[in-house]
């Protein structure tokens, strides 16, 4: 374990236990942009790489054998040819391993998908150095990795020629979680609380390469000025960059984020198709494969809902940040967040992320509520026939004939549940009794950041999990 590493924890222990078992290893590392891939790579394996290169974004195969050849120069000492294609290019490659003495043989090919240019015949070539040499050899740990998570599982994990079924190992690398945040700012030497913590993740996510741009000495609120509003900003343009580098017709996969970022359960399909006018065609049915696989979205069913009612929504808190702040921006406000702070618009954003960072940490809701251990699905619900559209926000459905009905509010201090909210509740716990005939016991619970304030309508609350609690 390398104590540079802040978290990924699991990830060190499952890529050290590849690296030391006594046959060869292919390992496929995928996850979103700027996740801290190539970052947990090569801090933990760096000095151990037999050979390391970077793909190269928007050149040629050329290009790319070029830079190839000339990393692997670096690493050989000797004066290899630029290879015609990539059969040659993998080919030296091997021959390079070889001449090395006997041990583990390290090998990490980082943005992979940038490699395969069009009518490169990468991946052919790929296949082959794997199968006809590498797998039959014990010494050989080829570690690929990429931002464009679509690619990743397509062409590699999900592979139907020669590399059916050949990876080894697939680890995918999600952003931090709330508690990895907190041991990286306290590593840094951040005083902030837990609540600035939890707003600085409904900004920005647990993206490592967004917090490594944050100034100590700064408040959270300033930090987010300072790098999105700012004339020159540090992560000005970071939208269209991220898109751009993960999608090639991006323009069409931000239309369908951009609806989605307006309705916090979620669309159907017809109704982003309604929104977007976008194709009713495989190419949508792709389009949110790869989103959902790049983790900007997830689909799921409502309770007690055919999939035909399935929804899609938005997960990505980066680009509902774009889209509820960012994009409104048009004056150039160089303190746009902070003089938004407690207005409309912030307290709309503040609802729906804190409901996104709840079902982000959904393990620790579970943890909370003593039901790690238990098997359940979550969804949410809405009504179709009351009047009053009554919806509830997160249903964990128990496999011990128990559902939590959780209400997830974000406040500054304890929430205040009054006569007229108290009657809402009552009404939504009644129509999802009604509509969906369940014969489980129901728990109303609620996912606050200071818990509810004990008052005479407060007792039918049965279960409370605080912000700390997702800090576990």
């Amino acid at each position: 374990m390398n104590k540079d590493i802040i978290g990924r924890k699991k990830e060190q222990e499952s890529l050290i236990r590849f690296i030391q078992s006594d046959e060869s290893e292919f390992i496929a590392i995928y996850g979103r942009r700027r996740v801290g891939k190539t970052f947990l790579v090569r801090k933990l394996l760096g000095e151990q790489l037999a050979f390391y290169v970077t793909g190269m974004d928007n050149v040629t195969m050329q290009d790319q054998l070029l830079n190839f050849t000339l990393e692997l120069r670096k690493f050989s000492g000797k004066e290899i040819p630029v290879p015609e294609n990539w059969l040659y290019a993998f080919e030296a490659l091997s021959q390079y391993l070889e001449s090395l003495p006997s041990g583990k043989k390290i090998i990490f090919m980082d943005e992979l998908p940038w490699m395969d240019t069009p009518k490169s015949n990468f991946i052919s070539a790929l296949e082959h150095f794997w199968n006809s040499w590498a797998s039959a050899r014990s010494d050989i740990k080829l570690i690929v990795c990429g931002s464009a998570t679509s690619w990743m599982i397509d062409k590699l994990i999900n592979n139907r020629g020669g590399l059916h079924n050949r990876l080894t190992h697939r680890m995918p690398i999600e952003p931090f979680t709330l508690q990895e945040c907190k041991q990286y700012f306290d590593a840094k030497g951040f005083c902030y609380s837990n609540r600035e913590i939890a707003e600085c993740y409904m900004v920005m996510g647990g993206v490592p390469f967004y917090l490594k741009q944050m100034q100590k000495g700064l408040s959270v609120a300033q930090n987010i000025d300072h790098l999105f509003f700012e004339i020159g900003c540090a992560l000005d343009g970071e939208f269209d960059n991220l898109y751009r580098a993960l999608f090639k017709y991006s323009e069409n996969y931000i239309r369908i984020v951009e609806a989605l970022s307006s309705k916090g359960k979620g669309l159907t399909r017809q109704e982003i198709i309604q929104q977007t006018k976008l194709a009713n065609n495989g190419g949508l049915t792709t389009m949110l494969k790869e989103l959902e696989s790049c983790g900007f979205i997830r689909q799921y069913e409502p309770f007690a809902k055919q999939k035909k009612d399935t929804l899609f929504q938005l997960t990505d808190f980066f680009t509902l940040f774009h889209f509820r702040f960012i994009q409104k921006n048009r004056y150039r406000d160089e303190h746009f967040w902070t003089s938004s702070l407690g207005s409309g618009i912030h307290r709309a954003w503040s609802g729906y992320a804190f409901e996104m960072l709840c079902l982000s940490h959904i393990a620790q809701i579970k943890k909370a509520l003593g039901i790690s251990g238990v098997q359940s699905l979550t969804s949410s619900w809405r009504s179709t026939s009351s009047d009053e559209g009554a919806q509830i926000d997160l249903v964990i459905d128990r496999k011990d004939q128990t559902v939590n009905l959780c209400e997830m509010k974000y406040a500054q201090k304890e929430f205040v549940i009054d006569k007229k909210y108290d009657e809402t509740l009552r009404h939504k716990i009644t129509a999802f009794q009604e509509e969906t005939q369940t014969r489980k016991s129901l728990q109303l619970t609620f996912v606050t950041t200071y818990g509810v304030k004990q008052n005479a309508y407060s007792g039918h609350v049965q279960k409370e999990i605080l912000l700390e609690d997702l800090f576990e």
